[in-house]
This record gives C-alpha cells, structure tokens and sequence, in this order.
C-alpha cells in the first residue's frame, strides 16, 4: 500500500469518527434534556455506527452491507481469549442489552453496563470498542460526569480490565478503571 493510500484511510476513518462523535452529541443533547439515556442509546446507535463508516462507505472500501445492521458472522477479538456470541444470538442479546440498561436506575451501573455489555456481545464486525466508549460517555452524561477518553498509555490496562470481565466475570477491576478515568477528567 503506497503512503497516499494510508493516508486517505487515515483521513476517512477521521472523518468517520468526527461524524459518529458528531451523532453522539446529538443523543447526548436528548439525555441532557431527561430521556432514558437506554432509549436514546436503543433508537441513536445504529446512526453512530453508520456516520463512523460512512466515508469508507463512499470510497468503496466497506462494503455498504458492513454498516447496515448487527453481524451475522462469528468475529474473534485479537490478542483475546473471549469469544463473543454466535451473530445469531446477537439480536437478542442486544434486545436484552437495552432492556437492562433502559431499567437500571445506578448511573455509576448504567455506565460499566453500557460500556462492558456492549463490548461483550460485540455486535457488529468492527467498531464495537468505539461504540462501546461512545456508549459510556452517552450514560456518563446521564448521570452528570464529564466526556472521558482512554489514554493510549493505558490501552494494555483498559484491554486487561475488559479481558478479566469477560473471561472471569469480574466486573470489578472494569468499574474501578472508569472511576479513575472520571476522575483524571476533572
């Protein structure tokens, strides 16, 4: 691949996260105005997911049917022992997702829900880290914390918190990683 090819890329999936942050303020300005933030996740994240890729949707380099919907095909996370669950489950997971996160009334647990759950299911082919962040921040707002974004230099201990909860279920060392990342965003 020529320098110009990787850039363009570089470029598009820029423009493709812009525009998704773009559709997350919107359903941020929806939650900051009182609805479930659940409900607002349940009808706006399928326009996240579609506005990130959308640029690689024009120029042809993802197919339009990657965008359009949850995965079918079974999907395997790099550098991870968790197997998410099989693309035909996903729908009811997803289902079930939104039911908790629409009923669970801890913002502190709508948080480590919206973002873990998500993540865990893995419902699309890729993404699902972003939306899973963006997905966080949608509940954090809800519950009156600010934006927060994982630093690069703590991705390995971001990754293993995730890992650890979903090989092992412990949920602890995931929760205790966003309270500290709140609290570095005052």
């Amino acid at each position: 691949m020529r320098d110009t090819d990787t850039s363009l890329l570089i470029i598009r999936a820029a423009r493709g996260y812009w525009q998704a942050f773009r559709s997350v303020q919107k359903s941020l300005e929806r939650v900051l105005k009182g609805e479930n933030p659940g409900m607002v996740a349940r009808d706006d994240h399928g326009s996240w997911y579609r506005e990130m890729f959308a640029p690689g949707n024009t120029a042809g380099i993802i197919r339009q049917a990657d965008g359009d919907g949850y995965r079918k095909d079974p999907v395997f996370i790099s550098r991870s022992r968790y197997v998410p669950p099989r693309g035909d489950a996903v729908l009811d997971f997803m289902t079930a997702f939104f039911e908790l996160v629409e009923e669970e009334d801890d913002p502190a647990a709508r948080i480590v829900l919206g973002h873990f759950v998500f993540v865990f299911i893995h419902p699309y082919l890729d993404g699902n880290g972003r939306m899973g962040r963006f997905m966080m921040n949608l509940m954090m707002a809800d519950g009156g914390y600010p934006w927060v974004v994982v630093p690069v230099g703590e991705r390995k201990r971001y990754m293993g918190a995730l890992e650890r909860a979903s090989i092992s279920g412990d949920l602890g060392a995931f929760a205790r990683f966003l309270g500290e990342l709140e609290r570095c965003s005052d």
